[in-house]
């Protein structure tokens, strides 16, 4: 069977292999032997032959790879990504973050509209963006804009400049200037956007109208605001972030729903397995929601989180075992309401997790915050004077509380060898709820392309498309060391853990952006070839 052949002539490159995820016309995924061919002149697959042909078929001119059985996917399209860029580049930078992304296989990052100062709230903190990317990129990289009180003039002018969604925080963010919003604001946004192709998604944690504890309130620390229990532990962070959180926000997003039947409704970073019957029975219902869930709440448990270990902290929490086997199994079910799985790469600088000395490994600048826990905001204006460094160090928390701590983990660029480590481990344990090489490629490439209204050129094997491949070892065995992160702060509670799989290549629009052991510390392409994705969406 041949998918397709190459009819036009010029340049040309090859590369084949005994294993590649291959889309067919009806977009179901094969894995097969295949021959592909790639333009270098248009960065296009131009054909695929779904057996591996020799060199000898080929004009001597021509590029030839045969990487045998290792592992030809698309690359992977990340579509819940902060770089943070301009504003808080000490967190992280288009330049560190997009490198990370391309040794990791991500050929599309999708960049969140926080924590970056302005956000990309408004059509002017969006150009900010876009001229701040300017030759940085080593991916592609496209943006989602911002939903916050007050700005839903400025979201059809972002969706005609080319933003892929929307995202809103039902709960206080972490960051002043990207506040939370209301009911009333869900049902405005809900209203303005109910006719245009985009999504609008939700970081869907609310607090109940009774709640023991508020986490991102306990500022006040008073009852019933102050959180119970010994704040290193972690189990006092999570009892403070409970399921009814999500729960009761999803809720709310559903009852809603009917003010824009048509939109599509996305729930990011679900952790909480007690959501799925919600979200499921509104998509039964005909409400058009989808969830996404993260590497770190597939492969991180509750139960393995050391004692004022920040490093794990993040909103909504990694949660227990039980919760996470629920997880896997909504992955593969036939009617999951769970699309897609991405990174929420939320970096800070190592300080800012307030480490213990056993787990501090690098100094980093100061940066104000405020996040569960200690205000950390005052007066932005002064932050460069010491005495206000001092005063505000002074008033922290002691290290290992996970109040006071940033909440975020950085792992872009390492997901699919976190999918792919656990996967293989599940099905060694006998779980039918592990997913193949199809269900990840299907996961982590062509479904998030298709939430971010890029499917018709990212995400997938297949003539005509971008010729973003991931080329994957998956019998490599390796240990993530500090110095393998590739993000700008080497703080990540996946530092120690040992994968099986390792990206071996990465390439972009046809061409080679990153190889394993390569020069250049493997960023071949020797500068940053990703460009910003503003195209206006249409799906």
């Amino acid at each position: 069977m041949t998918i397709t052949t190459r009819s036009n002539a010029g340049p040309l490159t090859v590369l084949v292999t005994r294993r590649a995820v291959l889309t067919l016309p009806d977009d179901s995924l094969l894995l097969s032997p295949a021959t592909i061919s790639i333009s270098p002149a248009t960065g296009k697959i131009v054909a695929i032959v779904p057996t591996v042909l020799p060199r000898s078929s080929f004009p001597l001119s021509t590029t030839y790879i045969n990487y045998g059985s290792k592992l030809v996917i698309p690359g992977l399209v990340d579509a819940h990504v902060h770089l943070n860029e301009p504003g808080r580049t000490e967190w992280e930078g288009f330049r560190t973050g997009t490198r990370a992304a391309a040794s990791g296989g991500v050929t599309t990052v999708v960049d969140m509209p926080l924590n970056a100062i302005p956000p990309t709230t408004t059509l002017a903190g969006f150009k900010e963006k876009l001229a701040a990317s300017e030759g940085q990129c080593w991916v592609d990289v496209g943006f989602y804009g911002g939903v916050i009180p007050g700005n839903a003039d400025e979201l059809l002018p972002l969706v005609e400049a080319g933003v892929r969604g929307f995202k809103g925080f039902l709960i206080e963010s972490g960051v002043e200037e990207f506040p939370a919003i209301s009911s009333n604001d869900i049902a405005l946004a809900m209203k303005t956007l109910k006719d245009a192709p985009t999504t609008l998604m939700f970081h869907a944690e609310m607090i109940p109208p009774i709640a023991d504890s508020v986490g991102d309130a306990v500022q006040a620390s008073d009852p019933p605001l102050a959180p119970h229990g010994d704040l290193q532990s972690y189990q006092t962070f999570l009892e403070s972030r409970p399921p009814s959180f999500e729960t009761y926000a999803i809720d709310e997003i559903v009852s809603l729903a009917h003010l824009a039947p048509k939109l599509h409704l996305h729930i990011v970073h679900l952790s909480a397995t007690q959501a799925i019957p919600i979200l499921k029975a509104a998509r039964k219902s005909g409400v058009d929601i989808t969830a996404e869930t993260c590497f770190h709440y597939l492969g991180l448990a509750a139960e393995g989180v050391e004692r004022g270990d920040c490093r794990y902290k993040c909103c909504p929490p990694i949660r227990e075992q039980v919760n996470q086997d629920g997880l896997w199994e909504e992955l593969t079910a036939s009617d999951s309401c769970i699309k897609t799985i991405v990174s929420d790469h939320s970096p800070c600088t190592p300080e800012l997790k307030l480490l213990p000395p056993r787990l501090q490994t690098i100094e980093a600048p100061h940066m104000h915050h405020s996040d569960s826990g200690i205000d950390m905001t005052a007066d932005l204006a002064d932050s460069n004077e010491e005495k206000d460094v001092a005063e505000i160090r002074a008033a922290a928390k002691e290290v290992g509380d996970f109040f006071a701590a940033w909440g975020g983990i950085s792992s872009v660029g390492l997901g699919l060898p976190i999918l792919y480590t656990s996967a293989k481990s599940r099905a060694a344990a006998g779980s039918k709820c592990a997913p193949s090489i199809l269900d990840i490629v299907r996961l982590c490439s062509a479904a998030t392309a298709k939430q971010v209204g890029l499917s018709h050129r990212k995400g997938a094997l297949k003539v005509g498309m971008d010729a973003d491949i991931c080329v994957f070892d998956d019998t490599e065995e390796w240990v993530l060391h500090s110095h393998g992160m590739h993000w700008k702060n080497r703080c990540s509670p996946w530092e120690g853990h040992r994968f099986t799989g390792r990206v071996k290549e990465t390439w972009l629009r046809g061409q080679k952006v990153f190889e394993h052991g390569g020069v250049n510390g493997g960023f071949v392409s020797g500068k940053p070839v990703g460009e910003a994705i503003v195209e206006k969406r249409f799906a």
